[in-house]
């Protein structure tokens, strides 16, 4: 039976609108003009025990809303959520006994308070017993390296200390369920690989459920098994990393170090996108050109130093499927506005 459980979920929100200036602010006074977002349209998926999931989606796709509405924070417009048979807006305090949550521009942690007292005040909140408190503690201070910091107020904390005390004071009731929402915002590179240790170690050591939002595609790469692509508040895509290549593109890249700098790799079945001196990148159909016959046609006219085939980057592929959605939405909206403007010349 799968851990977390949503079906049609919809979610939307009035928001106010002003015309700049001084006349658009006294009109706003007497006659103030809403717009309503539509941030979650009928979204349906399930996650069983043990997942590790990422949840992308560009700028207002409806990934925070999703990861609140899961929290209990929101509550819905429409559709059914149950996680761990629960509904979290309507059973909030046993609900939060058995998620954790981390936002990646907000603190959970007191913001004048040392570490260790943010997590005691946090022992008392989910009325964790001392002996397990302790035990959960220690262990997660040396996962996370704390120690240094345990006696540091939350304020005088570098970013990425905190995002370690954040995920660390999320799982002091040892939560089965973790919610991440951008946990790796705004991090240098070595915090970010520790967040990253430390997210895939929790979910393949302990086997607790991730739902992780983010935008850094190299997060996706490194930890998820399955990712659910939203935009608009509609999912677009749920499956794996593959199914996504496959959706989009089969165009794999070819990049070839050339002995001669001047040497021309113009390929009837390979296109290239981008040439840096001797160092030539090729985008090719492996469907329609092995990759070893076109290596192989390459070789036979140009002395070559080294050469590697990949997959296009994550970025890109994710890219061309928001382009594609927006170019489907744009055709089906004139086609609408077609079919109005004719009705009404009839």
């Amino acid at each position: 039976m799968p851990q977390i459980v949503v079906e049609n979920l919809a979610k939307a929100f009035r928001v106010a609108e002003r015309t700049p200036g001084i006349l658009g602010s006294l009109v706003g006074v007497v006659h103030r003009r809403y717009r309503t977002v539509q941030a979650l349209a009928d979204i349906s998926f399930a996650l069983d025990a043990g997942e590790l999931v990422g949840y992308i989606g560009p700028n207002g796709a409806g990934k925070s809303t999703t990861v609140k509405v899961l929290s209990g924070i929101l509550v819905p417009d429409g559709g059914h959520v149950s996680v761990l048979g629960r509904v979290p807006w309507r059973q909030r305090v046993e609900h939060v006994r058995h998620i954790g949550v981390v936002f990646g521009q907000r603190t959970q942690l007191w913001w004048d308070l040392p570490v260790i007292e943010s997590f005691d005040l946090l022992r008392d909140i989910y009325r964790v017993p001392q002996a397990d408190y302790a035990r959960a503690r220690d262990e997660l201070v040396d996962l996370m390296d704390l120690g240094p910091l345990l006696d540091t107020p939350a304020r005088q904390l570098s970013l990425g200390q905190r995002m370690r005390c954040d995920l660390a004071a999320s799982l002091l009731h040892a939560p089965p369920i973790l919610f991440l929402d951008e946990p790796t915002i705004g991090l240098d590179a070595v915090s970010k690989l520790a967040v990253r240790d430390f997210v895939l170690r929790l979910n393949r050591e302990r086997g607790v459920t991730v739902i992780l939002t983010t935008h850094d595609m190299d997060d996706i790469e490194a930890l998820c098994s399955r990712i659910i692509v939203i935009n608009r508040g509609a999912i677009l895509l749920d499956g794996t990393l593959a199914d996504l290549r496959a959706q989009v593109s089969h165009d794999r890249h070819l990049i070839v170090d050339l002995a001669d700098e001047n040497g021309d790799v113009s390929d009837p079945d390979a296109v290239v996108f981008r040439r840096d001196g001797r160092r030539v990148h090729l985008r090719f159909d492996p469907e329609r050109v092995p990759a070893a016959t076109l290596i192989g046609r390459i070789a036979a006219r140009h002395p070559i130093r080294d050469l590697y085939v990949e997959n296009p980057p994550i970025e890109e592929i994710v890219s061309r499927l928001y382009a594609e959605e927006a170019r489907s939405t744009g055709s089906a909206r004139q086609a609408g506005s077609a079919r109005q403007a004719e009705g009404t010349q009839r």
